[in-house]
This record gives structure tokens, C-alpha cells and sequence, in this order.
């Protein structure tokens, strides 16, 4: 009976990960589908009239969809965080000043928009701040004489580099793997530095490799900086992006505390004219830009809660134990070797299946800060080249690249970005 349960809960797996990968199913339903599935193979009942039983009701769904409850709560101020600096602007005043400092300059103006966009998206992520940041920077850069795909570029590697330091992101590492969140922020500069010496190299390749071309875009640049967003705002007020993470680095506060004082400082600096207003409607407008990101976190929730309960845990564990690794030159090599999985939601993905394998693979003895910073490093090549990700859509259909050529030129570069950042990791955590 258990080897038939065990065979059936992998073809829940394989199934589900092609059906992910092909775009059959969206990960926002396929999820908590797997979450039941795995529960009633296990043999979990779906509901009891005994309160204390585990059941797919009760356990499952119920208290899968509180189980990531911090990283939810992270995710929304950070949101709001987001929408508070574009409402004072904060986030277009960056963008205009990389582009005087980088002058005429195509390589110039690529690598200071590359700092300057990660710094903002280290502050807020997400479909809606890099729409805003895209369709400023990336008519700059061609104007400039850079490539569509060197202009698309530039935006998803900086996406990729503010991510690690988004604190609104670490909060899924917490509820998941049970680790303090100063914690996971000490080990940050292990899956930054190597992500962003890559990323410079690759900047200075492409422009050159790819040459300039003639210098058209039909988009006006001068309206965009005109707006009243785009009021002149003081330059003290430019550190407010980075005020959260330095509130999570040096006095060791909990995401939510850090991105409140972020968004107190924010107005203090910049003094909008109607603060009360900045913070409501930057709220409602954050909240609107993550709903599909919310729906997500609710089902990585209830797979949580399935395939870390008892019943599954039993029948997953033997499988993943024998492929933990047992030495850190193993440790390198399968996350090195394994980490294209992360894209198509697949397995090494954290916002999908990677949640619960990672889950498992502490459970399985690996030490929980070789899992996170193994997830996070992954998370890297995910956040660039993983054609399914909304904004790798949005460049795409906005620099008119296709989306695989995307793919195909990042993805050995970000291969190499995480074996340097596996090796590091392997030195000091495992």
C-alpha cells in the first residue's frame, strides 16, 4: 500500500510540474489541487467531527491559507512601501538623475540605470514597479543607442539584484524554513555580489557585442518627467529606498517595523502635500498590484501544509533524503546543476513547489541556512530568465524581444552567477 501511495504522490508531482511548465494549469490553482491531491493519497480524511484530527478541511486548507501569514503581511507593506515612494517621486527623481549623471553615454547610461533601478526595486518589486521604471528607463536607453534586448536587459537583472535585498521577500524564508529574519539579511551579500558582478559583465558584453543602433523612440521622455510625480524632490530623499533594509541589517528589526519606518521617514524627507492621502490610496493601489502574488502565497500555504504533515511527510521523506546532499562539493553541484528547475515553477522554485521541498529537505537534515541560501541563489536565475514571470513577459512585449531569446542569453550567465554564489554559500553554511 505505501509503495502505491508513494508512486502516485510523485506522478501528483510530475504531472502537475508539466502541467505548470506548459502553461496548462496557472501555479495559483495547480498548488492547492496538489495540496488535496497529496493529502487524500496520504490518507488524510478530508474532515472529522473529532477537532484534534489532521484533516484536508481543517489541516489543509484551512490552516494553509494562515500559514504564511508574515510573508503576506511583508508582502502587502511592501507594496504599499512601493506605491508610497512612486507617489512622492521618489522612484521617477532616481530614474531622472541616473540618466543626467550617465550623460550621452550608451554603456554609461546602462550601467548607473541598472544601480539606480535596483536600488528601487530593493525598496518594491513586483509587475507594477517595473512597468514604472520600464517605461521611463528603457525609452531612455534606446534613445541612447542601446539594443531593445540590452534595454530589457538592464531592467530584469536589476529586478533580480533588488530582490535579494527586498525585505518584503525574506518573510517566505521565515514562515517556511523557521529562520530569524536578520538572519537571512546577513547572508544577503552571498547572493547579491556574484548576481551583480555578472550582471555588470554582462551589460558591458552586450552593448559591445551588439553595437548601437540608430537612435529612435517614438515615446516623449519629457512629459514623463514633467509629472507632478516628478516634482523636484530633495536628494536626502533618495535614501528612503534603502532605509527598510538598513533597518533589518543594523538594528535586527522584523519586516512589517522596518517598511513602516521606511514609509515614516519617506514623508518626513519628502513632505508631500497630502500625506494622509499618499499613505491611503498607496495602500489600496499597493494591494491591487500584488493580488495575484497574495493568491499565490495562499496556495503555497496549503501545499505547506500538506506535504508537511505527518501522513506525507512519511512517504516524501525517504525520497528526499536520498538526495540531500551529504558534502558541500555535492551541495554545489545539485543546486548548481539542478537550478534551470527553478524556472517554470518548477521544483527549485520557492514560490511554488520549492516551498514545501525545502521544507522537507530540513526535515531531512539539511541545516536550514544551507536550504534558504541555497532557494535564495536559485531564486536569482528564476527572477531573470524564467520566461512565466509577468515581467519577463512585459519586457519582452515592450522592447518587442522574444521572450525565449530572453531566456537562451541570460540563462548561462545566470548558471555561472549561482555556482559563484553555491560555492561561497557551501564555505560558510554548510
Amino acid at each position: 500500500m505505501q509503495t502505491v501511495q508513494i508512486i502516485g504522490i510523485l506522478l501528483v508531482f510530475v504531472i502537475f510540474v508539466a502541467l505548470m511548465m506548459t502553461r496548462k494549469l496557472t501555479t495559483l490553482l495547480a498548488l492547492p489541487i496538489m495540496a488535496i491531491l497529496l493529502a487524500a493519497i496520504a490518507g488524510i480524511p478530508f474532515q472529522s467531527s473529532n477537532p484534534d484530527t489532521f484533516t484536508i478541511t481543517s489541516g489543509v486548507l484551512a490552516g494553509g491559507v494562515m500559514k504564511l501569514s508574515t510573508a503576506i503581511a511583508g508582502l502587502i507593506f511592501g507594496a504599499w512601501f512601493g506605491q508610497i515612494l512612486s507617489k512622492v517621486g521618489i522612484t521617477k527623481t532616481i530614474i531622472r538623475k541616473a540618466a543626467e549623471l550617465a550623460g550621452d553615454k550608451p554603456l554609461a547610461i546602462a550601467i548607473i540605470f541598472f544601480l539606480a533601478a535596483s536600488v528601487i526595486f530593493s525598496a518594491a518589486n513586483g509587475l507594477g514597479m517595473v512597468i514604472l521604471v520600464g517605461t521611463i528607463a528603457i525609452p531612455i536607453m534606446l534613445t541612447a543607442g542601446l539594443k531593445p534586448f540590452v534595454s530589457g536587459m538592464v531592467v530584469l537583472l536589476a529586478n533580480g539584484v533588488g530582490v535579494v535585498f527586498n525585505v518584503s521577500t525574506w518573510a517566505i524564508y521565515t514562515d517556511v524554513l523557521q529562520i530569524p529574519v536578520n538572519v537571512i539579511a546577513s547572508y544577503s551579500l552571498i547572493c547579491a555580489v556574484p548576481l551583480i558582478v555578472i550582471a555588470l559583465i554582462m551589460i558591458v558584453y552586450y552593448t559591445r557585442k551588439d553595437g548601437k543602433i540608430r537612435r529612435a523612440w517614438a515615446m516623449p521622455l519629457k512629459n514623463d518627467f514633467q509629472s507632478q510625480d516628478s516634482r523636484n524632490v530633495r536628494s536626502i530623499a533618495l535614501i528612503s529606498p534603502l532605509v527598510p533594509v538598513l533597518m533589518v541589517f543594523i538594528f535586527k528589526l522584523d519586516v512589517v517595523s522596518a517598511i513602516c519606518i521606511g514609509a515614516v521617514v519617506t514623508l518626513l524627507l519628502a513632505t508631500p502635500k497630502r500625506p494622509i492621502h499618499v499613505l491611503s490610496s498607496a495602500l489600496v493601489e499597493g494591494i491591487q498590484d500584488i493580488a495575484g502574488a497574495l493568491g499565490l502565497m495562499i496556495g503555497i500555504g496549503i501545499l505547506l501544509s500538506a506535504v508537511t504533515a505527518p501522513q506525507v511527510a512519511l512517504l516524501i521523506q525517504p525520497l528526499i533524503s536520498g538526495i540531500i546532499p551529504s558534502s558541500p562539493l555535492m551541495y554545489v553541484l545539485i543546486f548548481t546543476l539542478l537550478s534551470p528547475l527553478a524556472i517554470y515553477r518548477g521544483p527549485l522554485n520557492v514560490w511554488g513547489l520549492g516551498s514545501g521541498i525545502a521544507a522537507l529537505i530540513v526535515a531531512g537534515g539539511m541545516p536550514p541556512v544551507a536550504a534558504m541560501l541555497a532557494l535564495r541563489i536559485v531564486s536569482n536565475l528564476q527572477a531573470v530568465s524564467d520566461p512565466t514571470n509577468s515581467h519577463n513577459v512585459w519586457v519582452s512585449d515592450f522592447t518587442k524581444t522574444d521572450i525565449i531569446e530572453i531566456l537562451r542569453k541570460t540563462l548561462p550567465w545566470m548558471i555561472v552567477a549561482v555556482l559563484i554564489s553555491m560555492v561561497i554559500a557551501s564555505l560558510v553554511a554548510f
